[in-house]
């Protein structure tokens, strides 16, 4: 059977990937030899006509929710009337429900003026206030939050699909406690906000029992998008649209990489899908375990940690899957890049270059020549990173380690949709080469069980 050529370099408008330094030609025995990729890239020919007939019939939400702009109105009026006089914006909820929202808050600079406003045209986003994320439950660290936030001030966004996230139900407590005993108790309903699912009978949700009894406003919770698929859900919206990110943009970047998956004749035409064969490919044929998410931009930094979730979460089932890790260049070459290099061959490094995203002063000549670094003399320092970023997957191909690339040309709104949508399809289609749910946690819930009956009375 004829089956379509395999291309090395694939993507959207907003960026491009390069497999090449995963492969024999480029790393001899490390890498995979052109019939075995072929081989992956054909057994996922079910899948993508699987994507397609759930975008056709609407099954998986998420291949459809970059299309709707409802839920983007409703996040928006209620942050205008949460605003009003808010010095500090805090986010409540764990896994899932706090680091798609870190990912984009960071992406727009986290508290640096004007990062979040380079984007469409017309766009006006709200006032910043400050953003501050709680997403690990420590006693002392809540403790001592509650304890210097100006509460009169402070606006608390409280995020639980189910409702039941003990973590983040201790935090509401807590926090409802501290804004009682601080004399608030009249204006509960407009320091809070909560997000999560609809009611439903016979279901104990303890948020929405919560907020109810005090009168505070809710957002629905996508029924059919769980945490970590649910960045572009008003999950990661509410944070994004506080740091003045254009959401609607970033729903754009998200809906040409579903339009191009499925528009694809073959597997090999779809950048997602080239990526989970590659991944799963490598895991099969060279026993390489570990995924590398680096990306070369402060700005990324979350996104990393949010890929390690989606990946890990989604994959991890019945024995099988890889294991994510997340670096930031150009720091982790000072703490990783020995191992990666030098270490056993089981790690496959994917690097994100991001063009600079606004010019810097260049490097004074002088200075630099006294300090020993003339070679910068003059250059900006966005060249020492350009460099180290091209450097590093040369580097690790003259070692025989697997490297792909992902290229940004410049990192806007519609650049984020469009990657968090590649590793979100990705992902998917890496769980069926697999042969696992990419949306079920079972290893989760069950410690949660326990944990529970650890803490219910004899």
């Amino acid at each position: 059977m004829m089956t379509a050529p395999s291309p090395t370099q694939s993507g959207s408008p907003r960026y491009s990937q390069n497999v090449d330094g995963c492969l024999d030609a480029a790393i001899d025995v490390h890498g995979l030899d052109q019939p075995t990729l072929t081989r992956a890239l054909d057994r996922l020919t079910p899948a993508l006509a699987a994507l397609r007939a759930d975008y056709a019939s609407q099954r998986v939400a998420l291949l459809r929710l970059p299309e709707d702009t409802a839920d983007i109105d409703a996040a928006e009026a209620a942050l205008a009337k949460l605003t009003r006089g808010a010095s500090t914006i805090v986010f409540f909820g764990t896994g899932g429900s706090g680091l798609g929202g870190q990912t984009l808050a960071q992406f727009a600079g986290w508290n640096i003026p004007g990062l979040g406003k380079q984007s469409t045209p017309g766009h006006t986003p709200l006032k910043h206030p400050r953003t501050r994320f709680y997403d690990n439950l420590d006693a002392e660290t809540l403790a001592g939050a509650l304890s210097t936030l100006d509460l009169a001030s402070t606006r608390f966004v409280v995020i639980s699909k189910s409702g039941g996230t003990v973590e983040t139900l201790l935090q509401a407590v807590a926090t409802l406690a501290a804004v009682k005993a601080a004399g608030l108790t009249a204006r509960i309903p407009e320091l809070f906000l909560g997000v999560t699912e609809p009611a439903k009978p016979g279901v104990v949700n303890g948020l929405r029992a919560l907020f109810d009894a005090h009168q505070i406003p809710m957002l629905e919770h996508h029924t059919g998008i769980g945490g970590r698929f649910s960045v572009l859900t008003n999950v990661g919206l509410l944070p994004a649209i506080v740091r003045g990110v254009d959401v609607r943009a970033l729903r754009r970047g998200a809906a040409e990489v579903v339009a191009g998956a499925i528009a694809a004749d073959h597997p090999s035409q779809c950048a997602p899908a080239l990526g989970a064969a590659i991944v799963v490919a490598l895991r099969e044929a060279k026993g390489v375990s570990s995924q590398v998410m680096m990306p070369y931009s402060d700005r990324l930094g979350r996104f990393g940690e949010w890929f390690v979730q989606l990946w890990a979460e989604s994959l991890g089932k019945d024995g099988k899957g890889t294991t994510p890790v997340a670096c930031l260049g150009p720091l982790d070459q000072h703490s990783q890049l020995q191992l990666f290099m030098d270490g056993p061959h089981e790690h496959l490094i994917s690097i994100v270059r991001v063009a600079p995203h606004q010019p810097t002063p260049p490097i004074d000549a002088d200075l630099a020549k006294l300090a020993g670094i003339g070679f910068m003399a003059g250059r900006p320092i966005s060249d020492l990173v350009a460099a180290q970023a091209h450097a590093v997957p040369e580097a690790l191909t003259r070692a025989g380690r697997p490297v792909r690339t992902f290229d940004i040309a410049r990192l806007d709104e519609a650049a984020l949709g469009a990657l968090l949508m590649h590793f979100m399809l990705e992902t998917i289609f890496a769980a069926h080469l697999l042969g696992v749910d990419a949306f079920d946690q079972p290893a989760v819930e069950l410690a949660k069980t326990l944990t529970r009956a650890r803490l219910s009375p004899v």
